[in-house]
């Protein structure tokens, strides 16, 4: 484990390099936890339904119905622990400890099967390349605890920051939330328009751009491109968007991605990261508003 500064302990170092191999688990333990909510929860537009949310401790699902009582999981990664409670008031407690996803899912289900939690869901994980069920993947097996402290403490600047962002918004907007397949935290706007169909879409991605959007988010370094960054981007994508003028100067558009991109390390740099931050979603959703033709006086506040 690496000590870190005090002056770090707000915008730590997050050195994808270092701590990938615990992201790559961590994801994995996202995934068995997101679809157990998944499995248990009416639908919402957008798979709404299927996140996780940053909390005090970690990342949680929220409370998830289960017969007229409810229960929780949470991330705990203070005291480094799986926190699985109910409405009866019934606890349990796992530990993250540097363990494989298939030793996590058998502990996880057995769990839950005490607590009288009958789920059933695909074992296998979503949105991956090469993926292995659960239940046989021996290989992600890392969890450096220092990197899954820094990572959440990231994570909660960050929601801080979107909350505040979104709050300057009327029309539809999602919560601020963390997607256990993509593994990122994202909010987006609508416009309120239907989006064009996407032809040979999955059903995933029809419904998650059904509508016209302006989404923001953060990627902890598994986003292509290796390191942690903001990014933003437009659905369906306006003319001339990649040649919009953003703020900060640091930020800038990736051909290749198709997005708006900060890196993290240049947020750090900084001597007020959360208003740079702030910069760069304004800016890019200014910018995608105003070209694509959003009716920006209806959905945002005067002030």
């Amino acid at each position: 484990m690496t000590a870190i500064s005090r002056a770090d302990e707000r915008w730590p170092e997050l050195p994808w390099e270092k701590w990938k191999d615990t992201a790559a688990t961590l994801h994995m333990w996202t995934q068995i936890v997101g679809k157990t909510r998944m499995a248990l929860s009416p639908f919402e537009n957008h798979w709404w339904h299927v996140t996780l949310y940053v909390s005090a401790r970690g990342l949680t699902t929220g409370a998830i119905p289960l017969g007229g009582q409810a229960f929780d999981i949470e991330f705990d990664f203070l005291n480094h622990r799986l926190l699985i409670r109910t409405s009866a008031s019934d606890e349990r407690s796992l530990a993250l400890r540097p363990q494989s996803v298939a030793s996590f899912y058998s502990e996880f289900l057995k769990t839950l099967e005490s607590l009288g939690i009958h789920v059933k869901f695909s074992g296998t994980p979503a949105e991956v390349s090469d993926p292995i069920p659960f239940s046989k993947d021996e290989q992600h097996a890392a969890y450096d605890p220092e990197y899954a402290n820094r990572f959440w403490r990231i994570l909660l600047n960050c929601a801080a920051i979107f909350r505040r962002f979104r709050s300057g918004f009327y029309g539809k907007c999602s919560p601020v939330h963390f997607f256990w397949g993509s593994f990122d935290m994202a909010v987006t706007r609508f416009s309120g328009r239907r989006a064009p169909d996407r032809p040979g879409a999955d059903a995933l991605t029809r419904e998650a751009y059904s509508h016209e959007v302006i989404s923001a988010g953060f990627w902890p370094g598994n986003g292509g491109f290796n390191a942690p960054a903001f990014y933003a981007y437009a659905a369906p994508e306006p003319a001339g968007l990649d040649r919009a003028l953003i703020r900060p100067s640091a930020a800038f558009y990736s051909q290749n991605m198709k997005e708006f991109l900060l890196r993290y390390d240049d947020v750090r740099a900084v001597e007020s990261p959360e208003e740079n931050v702030l910069a760069f979603l304004e800016s890019t959703y200014e910018a995608a508003a105003t070209l694509g033709k959003w009716d920006r006086s209806a959905l945002e506040r005067s002030s």
